[in-house]
């Protein structure tokens, strides 16, 4: 029976030979993943449902990464990490990235695959919607509540149903100005937020061939804003090649068979593809940026698991470079790893970290998610009043940087720094 890559990992994880969108299934978790937001609830559940002094299934397969709420004042958000922090002591789990000393490493969704989390054929739970990221390493990643973590965490196991799979297909070469936040901007533009839901969307071309596995995770991190279960790309070389030295587990990449059955099949002309933004108050509101010009901005936010990659500030830095900015420009690396690269990574003569200093951008901040979730009022970043923010995340609903008289604009890292140095929304 032909299966889509999604199937076959499911197919796998479940001990069946094979698997239908619609089944209810009983999957074998490799990896459950919580943070400083939802995992003091999901420790709360594990031992409301299995005991006080019960064990997580296996300490080496759960990984908590405070990087939400963490430089800040506020003593609530401090307990949150103080809960995590006890929890990991009791159970004695080894996957614990302390903001207090030398293991922090910033946002999850970039700490995952960093520190060799993600492997392609596997199953990654994580109690964030965002979860979706880890399918650019070829392996079935999706957010969870924090009542199905619980379980997990006592089990390993969780009962879900198998999705249907919506192909997208890319080939062709991007324009220079085109990167892959304009094309998941523009898929989700063209089907909707609810467009994909309850769906594995499913990546792949001659186009998502030549992206950079962080260009990929940009792709699939943006799935849910579709509504989907999961995104995914099949691992190739390039993967292979970004997992060395990043794990020695052993892994099996799956790929959809040719005759697949899929809800859809969407195909895209690279070519075709222009910079787009994401107007408020929806990740589906997309306009090209042409139409645009005249939108006026406040600050510009370069960051998040979505925009605050290396790869991410090699774009922004290639507009940045030589120019000032006219607004507040905020730069949010998302993990320890990436800050380091702004440093020794270099364009010419000039590291990233250079290029954003003499473009006049704001202090870099310590790594962590930021502004991008709102968060408390001393949150680096965060939005105020009536501010317009042209940003490189992933959501831009009412209130979601801050205040709820604010506006998000979601753009490419590219679009971002030129509209910091314009002003007002500009293509690069």
């Amino acid at each position: 029976m032909a299966m889509t890559i999604t199937e076959k990992i499911l197919a796998a994880a479940s001990g069946n030979e094979t698997v239908n969108p619609g089944d209810n299934i009983w999957v074998n978790t490799d990896v459950l993943m919580t943070h400083d937001v939802c995992g003091p609830g999901t420790i709360g559940v594990f031992q409301r449902e299995f005991g006080k002094d019960a064990k997580v299934w296996d300490k080496d397969k759960v990984v908590i990464i405070p990087d939400h709420y963490i430089f800040t004042e506020d003593k609530k958000c401090h307990r949150n990490v103080d809960v995590l922090r006890e929890f990991v002591k009791e159970q004695n789990i080894n996957n614990f990235y302390d903001p207090a000393d030398s293991t922090y490493s910033g946002v999850c969704h970039v700490t995952l695959p960093e520190k060799g989390h993600c492997r392609p054929g596997e199953v990654l739970f994580g109690t964030d919607s965002h979860t979706c990221t880890h399918g650019a390493l070829g392996e079935f990643s999706t957010g969870i509540g924090n009542t199905d973590a619980g379980f997990v965490m006592g089990t390993g196991k969780l009962l879900i149903k198998v999705p249907e799979s919506i192909k997208f297909i890319i080939n062709g070469e991007l324009p220079e100005n085109v990167s892959a936040k304009d094309i998941i901007l523009r898929i989700i533009g063209d089907i909707g937020v609810d467009g994909a839901t309850y769906c594995a969307m499913e990546f792949s071309g001659t186009t998502i061939n030549a992206l950079s596995v962080e260009e990929r995770m940009t792709i699939c991190n943006m799935a849910i804003e579709a509504g989907a279960k999961n995104g995914i790309i099949a691992a190739d070389e390039k993967t292979i090649e970004y997992l060395r030295g990043r794990t020695d587990k052993a892994f099996v990449c799956f790929e959809s068979d040719s005759d697949a059955h899929y809800k859809k099949v969407y195909e895209y002309n690279a070519s075709d593809l222009k910079p787009v933004v994401a107007l408020p108050y929806s990740p589906d509101n997309v306009k090209p940026v042409t139409e645009c010009k005249e939108i006026k901005i406040d600050r510009a936010y370069i960051g998040s698991c979505t925009g605050g990659k290396v790869t991410d500030f090699i774009l922004a830095a290639k507009v940045l470079r030589g120019k000032k900015v006219s607004v507040d420009t905020y730069i949010v690396p998302s993990t320890v790893e990436v800050e380091s690269a702004l440093s020794n990574i270099k364009l010419e003569d000039k590291t990233l970290r250079q290029i954003f200093e003499e473009a006049g951008c704001m202090e870099i901040a310590k790594p962590s998610c930021a502004a991008c979730l709102g968060g408390p009022v001393d949150t680096y970043g965060r939005c105020n009043l009536s501010e317009v923010c042209i940003s490189t995340t992933n959501r831009n609903f009412p209130g979601r940087m801050g205040s709820k008289d604010s506006q998000t604009i979601l753009s490419s890292p590219q679009t971002a720094a030129a509209s910091a140095i314009a002003g007002c929304i500009m293509e690069a």
